[in-house]
C-alpha cells in the first residue's frame, strides 16, 4: 500500500523517530472544489494511501470476532482514552429545549470545545518523536465528528477519522501489529460516540440518500464488519434480517451491530427503510458482499463530488499524484 504501510513492529526507535523527517507538517486544506478536479483526487497519493489502509485493515479482520485476542498497545489505549474524553463531554453538554426536533444546538458547545483541545488531545496520543505532526493530525479528528454549522453527519465524517487513523500510521504512532485493535477497539469506540452524538443532538444524516442509501450515518464497518464473517461455518447474509441471530451474535461481529442500530432507530418494514442492505440480504456469500461494498464505496462516497470536496490534504495525505517506481 503506497506509503501508508502500517509500521512493523520491529522497527527500531531510530526508524520510529525518522518518520517524521519525511513531512513537511501543515495545516490540512481542501483542494477539490469543482468536479473536474475529482481525477485529481483519484490520482492523489492520499487516494492511494487511504485506500491502501482500508484495504489493509478489511484484511487483517477477515474471519475473526470482535471478542477475540489480539495486542492493543499503548497508542491505542490512549487513542480510547481521547474517545472516551468525547464521550464525557457529550454528557456535560446536555441538548437544550428548542423549536426544532433535530439539530439540537447543544452540538454546537459540544463541538467548540473539541474545537479548543484537539490538538492537545492528539499531542497527548502521539509519541515525542511524532509530536510536531499533531497541528496537521488533529484537522481530521475535528473534521471526524460532523459539522457544527449543520449539525449533521455521514460517510464524509467517517472517512476524516479513518484519514485522521491513517494519519497517525504514517507517523509510526499505529503499527502494524495494531490492525485488529484499530477496527475492533478504536473505530468500534468512535462508532458508539458517533451513534451517542447523532442521538444525544438529533443530527441529520448529511447527503442521505434516504432508502437508495446503505446507511444513513456509517459505511465503514459494514465493509470490515462483513469481512469478519468470511469463511463462517454457518451465518450467512440472509441471516442478518433475523432479529434472533442479531441479538445473539450482535457482540462478536461489527455488521450485526450495525443492524442491531438500524433497527432501534427506525419503525417499518427493512425492506423498506433500509433497501440496499435488505438487497445485500440475497448475495449468496459474505467474500461476494465485502467485494460489492468495497466496490459501492468506492463509487458512493470516494468518488462523489459532494463527499470528496469537503476533504482535506496535507503533508501525511498528500494531493500530489502517485509516484510510479
Amino acid at each position: 500500500m503506497a506509503n501508508a504501510e502500517l509500521q512493523s513492529g520491529s522497527s527500531t526507535e531510530d526508524d520510529a523517530a525518522n518518520i517524521p523527517a519525511a513531512f513537511s507538517f501543515m495545516v490540512p486544506k481542501k483542494e477539490i472544489s469543482m468536479v473536474p478536479d475529482m481525477g485529481k483526487w483519484k490520482r492523489s497519493q492520499a487516494y492511494a494511501d487511504y485506500m491502501g489502509f482500508i484495504l489493509t485493515l478489511n484484511e487483517g479482520v477477515k474471519g475473526k470476532k470482535l471478542t477475540c485476542e489480539y495486542t492493543v498497545s499503548e497508542t491505542v489505549v490512549k487513542l480510547l482514552d481521547l474517545l472516551a474524553t468525547l464521550d464525557r463531554w457529550i454528557d456535560e453538554t446536555p441538548p437544550v429545549d428548542q423549536p426544532s426536533r433535530f439539530g439540537n444546538k447543544a452540538y454546537k458547545a459540544w463541538y467548540s470545545k473539541l474545537d479548543q483541545e484537539a490538538e492537545a488531545l492528539v499531542t497527548s496520543v502521539l509519541p515525542e518523536h511524532s509530536a510536531t505532526a499533531a497541528q496537521e493530525i488533529a484537522v481530521y479528528l475535528k473534521e471526524a465528528v460532523g459539522n457544527s454549522t449543520r449539525i449533521d453527519y455521514g460517510t464524509g465524517h467517517e472517512a476524516a477519522f479513518a484519514a485522521f487513523l491513517c494519519c497517525l500510521c504514517k507517523v509510526g504512532a499505529l503499527r502494524l501489529d495494531d490492525q485488529m485493535a484499530i477496527v475492533f477497539k478504536v473505530f468500534n469506540r468512535y462508532l458508539e460516540v458517533m451513534r451517542k452524538l447523532q442521538k444525544t443532538y438529533r443530527m441529520e444524516p448529511a447527503g442521505s440518500q434516504g432508502v437508495w442509501g446503505l446507511d444513513d450515518f456509517q459505511f465503514l464497518p459494514f465493509i470490515w464488519g462483513s469481512a469478519q464473517f468470511i469463511g463462517h461455518p454457518t451465518l450467512e447474509p440472509r441471516h442478518f434480517l433475523e432479529e434472533k441471530v442479531v441479538n445473539e451474535h450482535y457482540p462478536d461481529y461489527m455488521f450485526l451491530e450495525c443492524i442491531k442500530f438500524i433497527n432501534e432507530m427506525k419503525t417499518g418494514p427493512f425492506a423498506e427503510h433500509s433497501n440496499q442492505l435488505w438487497n445485500i440480504s440475497a448475495v449468496p456469500n459474505w467474500a461476494k458482499v465485502n467485494q460489492g461494498l468495497i466496490r459501492m464505496y468506492k463509487a458512493e462516497c470516494l468518488e462523489k463530488f459532494p463527499v470528496i470536496q469537503h476533504f482535506k490534504f496535507g503533508s501525511l495525505l498528500s494531493v500530489q499524484p502517485v509516484t510510479r517506481t
